[in-house]
């Protein structure tokens, strides 16, 4: 009996040894790939400042207006105007997705400012 009770016990603590070893590896893979998503550096502090300012990233943003670059700042308007009016309260919309949509809005404009800041002190420096 104290046999298979022991049997048990290593077992278990091998299934557990695996499930922690597992959930480690993944942990450590997201992290990796975050930070190379958030670019380390000033640019990535700045990055993470302006995610937390506006709760959400500037991919979330990007998926939100429906846009794939940040160039077309026609569409990104045009997109935002649309999404705006169709979720109004008053057309029977969702003030919560009016709201993700202006929090995407103010993330993209908080983006194309740091890069329209950039772009003139690099113009300066020359």
């Amino acid at each position: 009996m104290a046999k298979y009770l022991a049997q048990i016990i290593v077992l278990g603590g091998q299934a557990i040894g695996r499930a922690f070893a597992k959930a480690l590896k993944q942990e450590i893979a997201a992290s990796q790939e975050a930070a190379r998503r958030g670019g380390g550096g000033p640019q990535g502090e700045k990055r993470a400042e302006a995610n937390a300012r506006t709760g959400m990233t500037l991919e979330e943003a990007k998926q939100i207006l429906n846009v794939d670059d940040l160039k077309d700042l026609q569409k990104v308007i045009k997109n935002y105007e649309h999404l705006f009016a169709v979720n109004e309260k008053a057309k029977g919309g969702s003030f919560y997705i009016q709201s993700k949509v202006f929090r995407a809005k103010e993330r993209i404009d908080h983006e194309l400012k740091q890069q329209m800041d950039a772009a003139r002190s690099k113009q300066s420096e020359t």
